[in-house]
């Protein structure tokens, strides 16, 4: 009778509440900062001790001058002589101050990330590629202040003390303690302002083709399990779109942390001397050497990170 109440089964809901209720499911999950923190420092501790070789002659490369004349011929040449000079373990010159600063960094860099880009998800708990470059250049400026600029710096003094006859670093605290020393705590942020330009555009750009990859990959999806081989291959594919895009940025950064960087009044005029007594050219020294640690070293860490990820949410309940 049409007076009475209807009955309606609770196995019988109205389609518009059904598909309320499963709603949830489809939300892409929110990595929480502390997880973050946590596995972008093991990540990144890992990372440096199978790459570290090619930052060193990366590094070596950058800071042979043309107007020398060159010490070096080329990428085989730097190793061949510092391995007559100083054996396999001249390749991890410098590996020390690198490794205390990587951990902290990636952990910087991804606890950043997640913090920014929780707040950034649309409702449905995704990321657009435009939010994940800015981001990333939220997490590449934090990173580069807070750890990158004064890590590096010692690390390329390392290295291009090394090139000396007379040795004056004997290890890492030692030569933490010279530099502060004798040129106070701003000697470990020589080159800040260009090491905040290539942190910044190099996470935003890693971050911004790992989202779009990531988002391509899931479709529709964002549950959607992504294999280890192919975040590592997203990762080298991000890795390689940063190199490209600001080489230029690494070789002002690395002149301007150098033994020599006395001789440049700024960023500026870093740039223009290298402009013009070196050419075009020497803005992208080291590209090759660089290209080879970067998509590794991108995609090693976000392997690393993504397990790691997964282990402590089993471990670790944050929801």
């Amino acid at each position: 009778m049409s007076g009475q109440p209807r009955f309606v089964s609770p196995f019988h809901r109205p389609r518009c509440l059904a598909a309320a209720a499963a709603a949830p499911a489809g939300k892409a999950k929110f990595t929480h900062p502390g997880k973050a923190i946590l596995a972008g420092g093991i990540a990144g501790g890992i990372e440096i001790c199978i790459t570290f070789p090619t930052e060193y002659v990366k590094t070596q490369l950058q800071l042979d001058e043309k107007a020398n004349p060159p010490k070096y011929r080329g990428i085989s040449d730097c190793v061949k002589q510092t391995v007559n000079s100083h054996g396999v373990r001249g390749l991890y010159r410098g590996l020390s101050s690198l490794l205390y600063g990587s951990i902290p960094k990636a952990a910087v860099r991804f606890g950043v990330f997640e913090f920014l880009s929780n707040k950034m998800r649309d409702e449905t708990g995704k990321l657009d590629s435009k939010r994940g470059f800015l981001c990333g250049l939220g997490a590449g400026v934090a990173e580069a202040v807070v750890v990158v600029c004064p890590m590096e710096t010692v690390k390329v003094k390392f290295i291009h003390d090394q090139t000396s006859a007379n040795p004056k670093y004997r290890g890492f605290f030692h030569g933490v303690r010279e530099i502060v020393r004798t040129e106070g705590l701003k000697g470990t942020y020589q080159g800040l302002t260009a090491t905040v330009l290539k942190q910044g555009s190099n996470q935003a750009i890693r971050f911004y083709v790992m989202t779009s990859l990531r988002n391509w990959y899931k479709g529709d999806n964002p549950d959607k399990a992504i294999n280890p081989l192919i975040t590592g291959t997203f990762g080298a594919f991000a890795g390689a779109a940063s190199v490209f895009g600001n080489t230029p940025l690494d070789v002002i950064k690395t002149r301007m942390q150098g033994l020599e960087a006395h001789k440049y009044k700024s960023t500026l005029d870093c740039a223009v001397k290298i402009m013009k007594h070196e050419g075009p050219k020497a803005f992208y020294k080291g590209t090759v050497p660089r290209l080879g640690r970067v998509c590794m070293d991108v995609a090693i860490v976000f392997i690393i990170y993504e397990e790691v990820v997964k282990v402590l949410n089993v471990v670790w309940k944050t929801d």
